[in-house]
């Protein structure tokens, strides 16, 4: 992990210095934003990611730092353990709970969300709005969610103290790097231009991510009985029916990933490292098999790609 960690944070230092400093033509800028707009999705999925849920080492310290990365590069790490580790683990695909599948008004993910006439083309236009998804968190989601003390229908404390200090210090950095540094340099429209590249390409890249894990045909979307506000299924089954893996024979994408192609083991052992998610797939899946889970996979990254294709397709129709 620390080696990997040393090799994410270099390929990042690298693309945005050389977008800063070296390239000037837009045929060499273009693919170095690509770039740098990757390399801060790799931090996020392989440094802070398993920090923020305990998992990149046994030494809270360590824990902390890594899941900090996030504050650096334009999110927050107090809130995001609200939203990504209290909320959307213990409630994945739960429409009206879980966060992350909430798209308001602009797309249907779930068969229990209200349907418009205009999503019966969600899944044509929701790739356009996925590399907005940064954007959003960084300029306008956690500052929302500071003010009014809520992420979605739940209640959120303010942060305080410490966790104030690195929300606003992270913050300032960030927009520091994103905005002040590029526009001192550069002119004020290039500046914003490839902060837009960049966060698009970043957006897009964390987005698709966390749809072939749980929005595709293969995941359930439970609801709670009504009577008593509980789910039929037990917790572990519940994780293990609304979660998709896919590309699991996939080395090169499973480093780059930080293992969330394996969502499935994630979602049943998050405070396991990464690292350890191909050595364990196997033992899920036979678990899995002896107690008739149906453990869903995808081979491939398009096949993942095709099925929530089809998904949003069948979500924007009348009939569903």
């Amino acid at each position: 992990m620390y080696v990997k960690t040393g090799i994410v944070l270099a390929w990042a230092i690298a693309s945005y210095l050389l977008l800063l400093l070296v390239v000037s033509q837009w045929w060499l800028a273009i693919p170095v934003a690509v770039s740098l707009g990757l390399a801060l999705a790799a931090i996020g999925f392989n440094i802070q990611h398993d920090g923020g849920h305990r998992a990149y080492s046994n030494h809270k310290w360590v824990n902390r730092v890594m899941a900090a990365s996030i504050d650096l590069i334009g999110g927050s790490s107090y809130l995001w353990d609200h939203k990504h580790n209290t909320i959307h683990h213990t409630f994945p695909n739960i429409d009206g709970q879980d966060d992350d599948i909430s798209f308001g008004p602009l797309a249907r993910v779930s068969p229990h969300q209200r349907r418009l006439k205009f999503h019966r083309i969600q899944h044509w236009y929701v790739w356009l709005l996925y590399g907005l998804l940064a954007i959003k968190w960084q300029l306008i989601d956690d500052f929302w969610s500071v003010a009014t003390g809520h992420i979605g229908p739940h209640r959120v404390a303010r942060p305080k103290g410490w966790d104030l200090v690195q929300f606003i210090g992270g913050k300032l950095f960030f927009f520091s790097l994103a905005f002040l540094l590029p526009m001192l340099l550069h002119s004020v429209w290039i500046a914003l231009l490839f902060y837009f590249i960049v966060s698009w390409v970043n957006g897009v890249t964390l987005a698709t991510v966390f749809t072939l894990a749980h929005v595709v045909e293969e995941a359930d979307f439970p609801l709670p009985d009504p009577s008593t506000n509980r789910l039929q299924n037990h917790w572990a089954v519940h994780q293990v029916e609304t979660t998709v893996n896919f590309s699991r024979g996939n080395r090169v994408l499973s480093w780059f990933l930080g293992g969330l192609n394996f969502q499935i083991e994630h979602h049943l052992f998050p405070r396991i490292c990464h690292v350890h998610y191909p050595r364990i797939s196997e033992l899920v899946k036979r678990t899995c098999a002896q107690f008739g889970l149906h453990y869903a996979e995808h081979r491939s990254f398009v096949a993942g790609i095709a099925s929530h294709f089809r998904w949003m397709r069948r979500m924007g129709r009348p009939v569903c």
